[in-house]
């Protein structure tokens, strides 16, 4: 099961955006791009993936700590494993992050009898769940108005 978090930018990256307007239309609201101030212009996302299909998404609010996010596997990871009927033969990955290498994390792998793929650090370009990211992104951007 690859597991990965991403930051998901809700109103884009405005500074690539142009707009072809007449001098007259330049605060029509069609020529314009909403901005958040003060925060909430993304949010983050924590999923998973296997062969036998998607796990849950699950949005993080806050800052992430190594408790929320054993929190995070107990209440998402572990139903996506039963959802998809994965049995008992199976590997979880995660990254190097230092809250999923940290020793309480490990302990909680380790009494859930969760086997974990060793993985390389600085390594994200070889977890497959990037390219759903990017799928993600992509549809969300052509939402954008």
């Amino acid at each position: 099961m690859w597991s990965d978090e991403t930051k998901i930018e809700l109103f884009g990256l405005n500074s690539t955006r142009r707009v072809w307007r007449k001098k007259k239309d330049e605060y029509n609201p069609k020529n314009t791009i909403p901005t958040v101030k003060h925060g909430g212009g993304n949010i983050i996302l924590w999923g998973c993936f296997s062969a036998k299909g998607t796990g849950r998404l699950h949005h993080i609010e806050g800052r992430m700590d190594g408790a929320m996010y054993r929190e995070i596997l107990a209440n998402n990871l572990l139903p996506s494993v039963r959802a998809l009927k994965m049995g008992r033969r199976w590997v979880f990955q995660h990254d190097n992050d230092p809250k999923h290498t940290a020793r309480a994390t490990k302990e909680w792998l380790r009494k859930k009898h969760l086997k974990v793929l060793e993985w390389p650090s600085q390594s994200p370009d070889l977890n497959p769940i990037g390219h759903l990211w990017s799928e993600l992104k992509v549809c969300i951007a052509q939402r954008q108005p």
